[in-house]
């Protein structure tokens, strides 16, 4: 399954993912994102850990008014994964 890179204050996005089998790591560094597939972040700060873009191999999923069902569908459609 994709590993996926959930800033630490996710909690609840990466419990739902973790159900779903995702791969889940804290995010850190920009080392940690580009090892994931699919980053998600809090967007709350503009240009968390420099991510703004897309990390390599990735792409950065913000979760700034979102439940985690939400997230979770996104990082699923980004992936090609269906649930």
């Amino acid at each position: 399954m994709s590993r996926v890179g959930v800033e630490e204050s996710l909690t609840d996005v990466k419990q739902a993912l973790q159900q779903k089998g995702y791969d889940v790591v804290d995010l850190f560094s920009m080392e940690d994102a580009a090892n994931c597939d699919c980053c998600v972040v809090t967007g709350l700060d503009q240009n968390v850990m420099g991510m703004t873009t897309d990390v390599p191999g990735g792409s950065v999923i913000q979760a700034k008014g979102r439940t985690a069902d939400e997230v979770c569908q996104e990082v699923e459609e980004r992936l090609g994964h269906s649930s």
